[in-house]
């Protein structure tokens, strides 16, 4: 059962029902969006019945939802969501280019990256301080180094981050310098990972497993959802199926099936499920037109001496092909490309 407050609910309603449902032996977990709260409730449904929710105060609707995934279902919340990051919108009304480097290794290829990615039409910086790995002897990341060096280039350029976080236990250092919290493929159902940026405040962005079903993926965002936060945006990043000419199959179906489950907004990693620089800009006016939310593109300076995901980055005359297509595709679909935003007067 899900309550779903009205807008001008107070934090007494709120703390009021939360009270009722824990007594009459339930659970209510709050999860706080950009433009209502919805309340998720976990017991006895017979009790609830009785204890008249719709006549609290606060209370617009009390429904019953059949999918497994509650909170984040469109049996609850019917209309699209948006999530702010840093004050960039990710939603149903526009396009947004997420891009830089895939791992931060210096302060002068960040902030490299992030001109080019800004100059691309990027309103949002991607960017590794830790990275999972295939390989343990791989470039793991400068963790909070490269975190402080993300500050840094956010100060000078105005993009907002976006950042990966690979453990519980480092979730409150990553969202003291992060705006949004990246949950990678290889952690999508690390539970413990989950409830945890679910708490941390920040909005978050959860990548699909490699081998997860949509079913899977978005019960994953439940656990976030659960802990107060419904600022997710769900990442299609390709699945791993028997295919070896491309790194992942990028699965856009996964887009309109996601969006037709679920309120979240979802974008599609195009560098990722490809693999490959020549596969990049196909895949991103793909995602485009299937309608996706956004793109999360891997760019760099110097992609030959990357230490990680070289051979995907784009550099040079692919970002001038990427900045014309966030120009002219997302119009065609009745969007518009989210502005780049503009450094604060302090940092200047």
């Amino acid at each position: 059962m899900v309550i779903v407050m009205a807008p001008e609910a107070t934090n007494s309603d709120i703390e009021a029902l939360v009270s009722l449902v824990g007594a009459a032996g339930g659970e209510a977990f709050v999860s706080r969006g950009v433009r209502r709260t919805v309340i998720g409730l976990i017991g006895d449904l017979t009790q609830f019945s009785a204890l008249n929710l719709r006549g609290m105060n606060g209370v617009a609707d009390v429904m019953r939802v059949s999918t497994p995934y509650k909170l984040v279902s469109r049996e609850n919340h019917p209309d699209r969501s948006s999530v702010s990051v840093g004050g960039v919108l990710i939603g149903p009304d526009t396009v947004t280019l997420i891009a830089g480097p895939c791992a931060v290794e210096t302060p002068e290829q960040t902030l490299d990256a992030a001109v080019m990615a800004k100059a691309a039409g990027a309103s949002l910086l991607r960017g590794g301080a830790y990275k999972p790995r295939t390989s343990p002897y791989a470039f793991q990341g400068l963790g909070e180094a490269g975190l402080r060096i993300l500050d840094e280039v956010r100060a000078e350029t105005g993009l907002p981050i976006v950042t990966e976080v690979v453990d519980a236990h480092d979730v409150d250092l990553v969202a003291s310098y992060a705006d949004m919290l990246q949950v990678g493929t290889r952690n999508m159902q690390n539970f413990a990972l989950l409830q945890a940026v679910g708490s941390a405040g920040k909005p978050v962005m959860l990548k699909r497993g490699m081998n997860a079903t949509i079913e899977e993926w978005l019960m994953a965002a439940e656990y976030i959802a659960q802990r107060g936060n419904l600022d997710i945006v769900l990442c299609e990043r390709g699945i791993r199926t028997f295919e070896t000419a491309t790194r992942n199959t990028l699965d856009v179906s996964a887009v309109p099936v996601a969006q037709r489950l679920s309120h979240l907004p979802v974008i599609i990693d195009p560098s990722h499920s490809g693999g490959r620089r020549d596969l990049v800009l196909p895949l991103t006016r793909s995602a485009i037109a299937v309608g996706a939310d956004g793109v999360i593109i891997d760019v760099h300076p110097h992609p030959e001496t990357a230490l990680c995901d070289g051979p995907q980055a784009l550099v040079d005359g692919d970002l001038r092909e990427l900045a014309r297509i966030m120009r002219q595709f997302p119009p065609l679909m009745g969007r518009t490309a989210t502005p780049t935003p503009e450094p604060t007067p302090a940092a200047v």
